[in-house]
């Protein structure tokens, strides 16, 4: 039994914020990436050897001796800096849910997700660095994505575990369906990873086509997914002929057929089978699904604008956050009789 029950409410309180700002640091590095602002700053921690972005005439000619290849653009380096700032914060908002929980550990806080949590945002804050020093390489710009849409989930996760257990019964197969729809999920955010560092968006300018009234067009699987292609190269603006990025552009767009079929079968189930609060999160992940649709196929027909594009990356957390919410609820819920 919780001896400590304000502790346990602000460790609520502060987990839900942390999760609320991890979305805002995903989505903010979404917009970072789009913008083309992942070298604003060619080195790390700092920004051209300041702890802010050289500004006057003085500090912006000394930046530019040091790093001649890259002439500053106080715009980009600023986008840059901000998401370094607001991810930093996070950190330490995520040091103090361990602080929390090693106080509470004997109450039953969470500790070791907390302790986790951390080790995950300290990776990250190296994978933050990797993508700056190895020079946008795809690899690694997917892992930090990757990375922050696993955060943003424990966080979330952390969350719902102090909130009340659900009391209505997980309807009989819902359980499993829906970790096949969490991992369906994942594989297409780590896909859209891929299209976005490989600026392959634009591969495909049609819809439901791709090119010239094509659906297959001319492609290059096999040079379009080769992981790693060694260090020293500039990945900025992307290194892959047409064929290349066609073939990641067409397997994100094929992936998204079996995510719409799996999540929405899962949401249509909740919403025939669930109870109470169970339909709502079917609701909730239908519409999430739907969005994400529309601005998938939006962001083709309209030459990929910078809000939509951001917007999309959004959405894929917000789908995703839906589902991690379904497998809390009923991997929490009392089982269901099995039906005949």
């Amino acid at each position: 039994m919780n001896q400590n029950p304000r502790l346990s409410l602000w460790f609520r309180r502060v987990a839900g914020a942390s999760a609320l700002f991890a979305l805002c640091v995903v989505v903010f590095g979404a917009f970072v990436r789009l913008s083309d602002a992942g070298l604003g700053c060619p080195d790390w921690p700092g920004c051209y050897g300041h702890f802010g972005v050289p500004e006057s005439q003085e500090h912006i000619q000394r930046a530019e001796q040091s790093f001649p290849e890259r002439p500053v653009d106080t715009t980009k380096a600023w986008i840059e800096m901000a998401h370094r700032y607001i991810a930093s914060l996070l950190g330490v908002m995520i040091i103090g849910l361990v602080v929390m929980a090693w106080r509470g550990r004997r109450e039953g806080l969470p500790l070791r997700v907390s302790v986790a949590l951390l080790a995950l945002v300290i990776f990250q804050g190296m994978l933050g660095m990797w993508t700056v020093t190895l020079l946008l390489k795809p690899a690694v710009v997917t892992a930090h994505l990757i990375g922050g849409m696993a955060t943003l989930s424990m966080l979330f996760w952390l969350w719902l575990t102090q909130r009340p257990a659900p009391q209505h019964p997980a309807p009989p197969g819902l359980r499993g369906l829906t970790v096949a729809a969490l991992l369906v999920v994942a594989v297409q955010i780590i896909l859209g990873g891929w299209t976005s560092t490989n600026y392959a968006a634009l591969a495909c300018t049609e819809f439901p086509t791709c090119h010239d009234g094509e659906v297959f067009p001319p492609m290059d699987l096999k040079e379009g997914f080769v992981i790693w292609r060694g260090i020293g190269q500039n990945y900025e603006y992307g290194v892959l002929e047409h064929p290349a990025r066609t073939a990641i552009h067409t397997v994100h767009r094929l992936w998204a057929i079996a995510v719409t079929l799996v999540v929405g079968l899962l949401a249509a189930l909740l919403l025939w089978r669930g109870q109470g609060g169970q339909r709502l999160l079917g609701l909730m992940v239908g519409g999430a699904l739907v969005l994400q649709l529309l601005i998938g196929v939006s962001i083709v027909l309209l030459h990929l604008p910078l809000g939509l594009a951001t917007m999309h990356n959004a959405g894929a957390a917000l789908l995703l956050l839906s589902i991690v919410a379904t497998l809390h609820t009923l991997w929490k819920a009392p089982r269901g009789r099995e039906l005949a």
